[in-house]
């Protein structure tokens, strides 16, 4: 996303809509804040900001039972405030600071004087650095939806700060800040690696050192609400255009694309997973309908705006085979309580699409190529790289990182409490009183 945005703002300059005067940044090499990439990269970090609060957490939060659905909204909400601190005080420097191929510095630290554009950009780097900002947000935000009803409110957020900082802030920089991912070709137009591949495995590493909720896998336990399911997807939907159309890092033909691609692959994958169900047990459900949409969403976020619209298609359906099984597989065969599904839907989806990338965005298949000497070949073998290793460092990370905050706060709570709900018994509140 951001090299690619990099060397074509390098290489075409600042294109034309309302432009200021120019500002000058390193050296003297002047530097051209447009404000039309500007108010849209604006626009784009409330939409992904829209997603977390409260698009997820009404997702997250209609799936579980009713005596813990207010424990699912103050854990997206206390992730988003914790995480927007730790990105100011350190993180986005070390997430896109120069540094080195491993790490960036904290030459920007506290996010000041951010006011130039960032080198190839034209957008000043406080507007990107806040963009970053939503992406970190959401990130161990989707991690929740593999515990919930049965985790400490004070481990889910030392784990949270933690994995921030060791898992998401490199694999960010490795791909996103210069790093040595980003040097060996991996692509990752808007987060199919950095956000999806490392939220998915750090979620199902949780959901098996967690255990399974009382009762599962023998006991049903349906939503408590479907409706406000839907609705939260719905609101995921549109700010996805946030998340994916925002990645193109300003207001142009690569943010169509993007668009496009994003709002046909989950409409595909929708449309698909409902099939599927159908064909399954006879019925399509509304929250089989929203799973595909998601999932297609997932799959083709590290390709949408690398591919021409089609190809978002050809992600959607993907997608949605391959989640929907994946889905199946994660809770009938492996019997892993996963609650929410975020590796079998998120993780599986992001890891799709992060390959199929590669073919998709060939010249043969209407892609854009991204890079002189593009091959499919050559690509896939960069994208299998950078989801391998990315899996394998979230999921060890992880593992240590559950356990050290586990030294100082035990991760379930008790048996009481799990019985009682996590509303009344972690902030005693309900989130539904009737008289």
């Amino acid at each position: 996303m951001i090299a690619h945005r990099i060397r074509r703002g390098l290489a075409a300059g600042a294109m034309a809509m309302i432009v200021t005067a120019p500002v000058y940044a390193q050296g003297d090499q002047p530097l051209t804040i447009d404000r039309g990439d500007t108010g849209f990269i604006l626009v784009a970090s409330a939409l992904v900001l829209f997603m977390t609060l409260p698009g997820l957490a009404l997702f997250y939060g209609g799936l579980v039972r009713a005596k813990n659905f207010l424990s699912v909204l103050m854990h997206c909400f206390a992730i988003a405030a914790l995480v927007s601190l730790l990105w100011a005080l350190g993180g986005y420097s070390l997430a896109f600071g120069a540094g080195n191929e491993w790490i960036g510095d904290l030459s920007r630290f506290g996010l000041s004087n951010l006011h130039d554009p960032r080198a190839g950009m034209s957008i000043p780097e406080n507007v990107f650095a806040l963009y970053q900002m939503m992406f970190a947000v959401i990130t161990p935000a989707l991690i929740i939806g593999a515990f919930p009803e049965r985790v400490k409110f004070g481990w889910m957020l030392l784990f949270s700060a933690l994995w921030l900082l060791v898992v998401y802030i490199p694999v960010a920089h490795w791909v996103w800040g210069g790093g040595w991912m980003a040097k060996r070709g991996v692509l990752d137009f808007a987060g199919g690696i950095v956000v999806h591949t490392t939220a998915g495995i750090s979620a199902l590493v949780i959901a098996l050192m967690i255990g399974a909720r009382r009762g599962f896998p023998n006991t049903l336990i349906p939503p408590h609400s479907s409706a406000l399911t839907m609705v939260g997807a719905g609101m995921l939907w549109v700010g996805w255009f946030g998340f994916n159309g925002g990645s193109a890092l300003g207001a142009d033909v690569h943010a169509a694309d993007a668009l496009l691609s994003t709002h046909l692959a989950a409409a595909t994958a929708a449309l698909m997973w409902a099939a599927l169900e159908r064909a399954k047990i006879g019925k399509a459900t509304s929250i089989g309908l929203v799973t595909g949409a998601v999932a297609g969403l997932a799959t083709v976020t590290p390709m949408a705006g690398y591919i021409a619209p089609l190809g978002g298609v050809i992600a959607g359906a993907a997608g949605a085979v391959v989640c929907f099984g994946a889905v199946l597989f994660v809770k009938q065969k492996w019997r892993v309580d996963d609650s929410l599904d975020v590796f079998a839907v998120h993780g599986v989806g992001g890891m799709l699409g992060s390959l199929l990338l590669a073919p998709l965005a060939a010249a043969a298949f209407g892609g854009s190529a991204p890079h002189e000497g593009y091959t499919i070949a050559g690509q896939l073998g960069a994208q299998a790289i950078g989801v391998g290793l990315t899996l394998a460092w979230s999921a060890g990370a992880t593992f240590v990182l559950a356990k050290l905050a586990g030294l100082l706060i035990p991760m379930r709570v008790d048996a009481e409490g799990e019985h009682d709900g996590l509303d009344l018994h972690s902030h005693g509140e309900r989130a539904y009183e009737f008289d």
